[in-house]
Parts: C-alpha cells; structure tokens; sequence
C-alpha cells in the first residue's frame, strides 16, 4: 500500500475506533463449509495489511452451523457472531451485517466458498483508485446453465435495461463498498442486488471487476427459479421508486388519463351505434368498457394525489431533503460571519 494511501486512511479514521474493512457473510446452513472459509478469509485479509473485522450472521441455521462459528468466535476477537431468531432471508441479514459493521469499506460476500476470498485485495485495490463501489463479476461463473446461469443472465439484461445501471453481474454477492454509500440504504425482499443502482443514484462511482467463482464443494444452493418472481417484483419497486418517487401522480396520472380516452373513444363508439345504427345501449359491450374505464381513470387520478400526500407527509415530517449534496465549500463557518462587497 502506498504512502499516500496510508494518510487517507490515517485521516479518514481520525477520531474514530473501529477497522478499516469489515467483511460480512449471511451465513444458512453452512456448517461443513465453515471452517476452511475462516482459514482462507482470514489468509486473504491478513495480505492487505489493513485492519479488519468479519461478521458471520446466521439466519436460522438448523445445522451445527452456529456452533463452528461460536467456535472461531472464541479463538479469534476479530471475528463477529450475529445469529437470527429465524431464517430471514438473505436481505435481512445482509441489513444486519450493514447495521453492525464499523469499517470504512463494507464487503460483503456469501458463505458457499463459491466467491474467493482471494479477490477482496483487488476489490480493495480497485476501490482505492477513487471508486465508491466495486461491483464483483462472475465471467467464468462456476453453476448449471439451466438452472443457475441462463435465469442470471436474463435478469442482469432485464435489470440493466430498466434501471439504465449497466452492470454484468447484479447477483454477485462480493463487492466492496465506501460506508458512506451504505449509509441511508434500507432493504427488503430481495434488494441486496439493487444496491449499485441506488449507488449509482445518489452519485456513487462505481466499476465492476471480474472474479473468481467456484463449484459449490458441499452443502446445497438456497437459491433457484423460485426466486424468479420476487426479483421481478422488487424490480417494479425499483423503477417505481427512481422515476416517480417525488411526483408519483405523472405514473398514475398517466394510467388515469389513458383509461379516461378509452372511455370517451368507447362512448363515442356506442353513441354511434345507438344514433345511426338504432342498437339499444344495453346490448353493447362498449357502453359497459366506457363506464368501466372511466371508473377507473378517475380512481388512477385520485390514487396519485393521495401517493403525492403521502410523498410530502414521508419529506416532511422527517425533515428529509428532496435532494442529495456530495460535498460543500466554506459553509459551515458562514454563521456569524460578514459578508464582502
């Protein structure tokens, strides 16, 4: 590590107590993998010569998975034991890992030995060339093509065309992340891998490096094509949430006003019908279309103004900014001070 990188992290840590990285895995079922992941992650950090902590947090694991890591607790103090009433998933226990960590730099990864904890140096080394977030790809990813593979590759597409985030590899759990990137991001459902696009909204630099990935040697996969569906739905939250969050009535304004033009494009029709064709109202479906959707164009319209109520009440009463700032200059010693004509 160079000499300069060694006074901005003397500087960045000044006045605080805590490491510099803190590597967290949500761990679930995992107890035969558990000690050689230890011995090879702890190998790994001690290359970079910064200091550290690792955070295990078992999410209801029903094996012997909580003993071996309340084992290497007690050998090693730089290791971290957080275990979960139940199994939460591994959103919520990656949130757990966020809201406990204390290092400048944040990497989570998972508990499989199938990412490589050879590859934080780089990730590291990648984040001190002024990156905020380093984003891990699996090129040569190591998992069924059916299954595993083709599902990924069709959601990395998908996600990178809706979210205008191009990245090869949202699912990838190792990353490396500045903790300020971290700090005001809350997850649910399936969010974890939609944290580089909330990054990359706030202002965040971000690359992607590729990595190593591994066969799964034991244990066995907790994901598969359930999971298909809650990706899909959590990637409509998203494109919700970056488009329309501060004026949510321009989505359901929008599908309001749509609906109200079916309505009048359907009544024009039947009123053709009845005046020059003589066809009673209650025998056209378009005159039941037209009273339906102007229904439901009035309750789009309605629906938006109540979500811009709730927008401004959520702003509001928590006195949050409808913006973000990455730095300012001279501002905080403005208060007393004259100004200069």
């Amino acid at each position: 590590m160079s000499e300069g990188r060694r006074k901005a992290i003397r500087e960045a840590g000044a006045g605080r107590v805590g490491p510099e990285v803190s590597v967290f895995l949500p761990v679930f079922n995992e107890e035969e993998n558990i000690p050689l992941l230890n011995s090879r992650l702890i190998q790994a950090l001690e290359t970079t010569r910064r200091t550290y902590e690792v955070i295990y947090i078992d999410d209801g694991s029903t094996d012997r998975s909580l003993d071996r890591l309340r084992e290497i607790a007690a050998r090693d103090h730089r290791v971290r034991v957080i275990s979960l009433r139940r199994n939460y998933g591994q959103t919520a226990a990656m949130s757990a890992g966020i809201d406990h960590a204390q290092g400048l730099i944040l990497v989570p990864m998972d508990a499989d030995l199938q990412n490589d904890p050879a590859d934080i140096a780089r990730l590291l080394d990648k984040l001190d060339e002024g990156y905020d977030l380093v984003s891990g790809w699996r090129r040569e990813r190591k998992d069924q093509w059916l299954s595993r593979r083709l599902p990924s590759v069709l959601a990395n597409k998908l996600i990178s065309r809706i979210t205008g985030v191009r990245l090869h590899d949202y699912g990838c759990s190792l990353k490396a992340y500045r903790r300020e990137v971290l700090s005001e991001v809350k997850l649910y459902g399936e969010m974890h891998r939609f944290i580089p696009v909330y990054a990359i909204w706030a202002g965040a630099k971000v690359a992607e490096l590729p990595v190593k990935h591994h066969a799964r040697g034991s244990g066995r996969s907790k994901y598969g094509l359930s999971r298909a569906p809650k990706v899909l739905f959590d990637l409509m939250t998203v494109k919700f949430l970056s488009s329309y969050l501060m004026k949510p009535l321009y989505l359901f304004g929008a599908a309001g006003l749509f609906c109200l033009a079916v309505s009048l494009v359907s009544f024009a029709w039947a009123l053709y019908y009845r005046i020059f064709l003589s066809v009673h109202l209650n025998r056209m479906p378009l005159a039941t279309l037209a009273m339906i959707m102007f229904a439901m164009g009035v309750q789009f319209i309605f629906m938006g103004l109540l979500a811009e109520l709730v927008v401004r009440t959520y702003h509001e009463s928590q006195n949050k900014a409808t913006y973000l700032i990455r730095e300012t200059l001279n501002m905080d010693d403005r208060e007393g001070a004259p100004f200069q004509k």
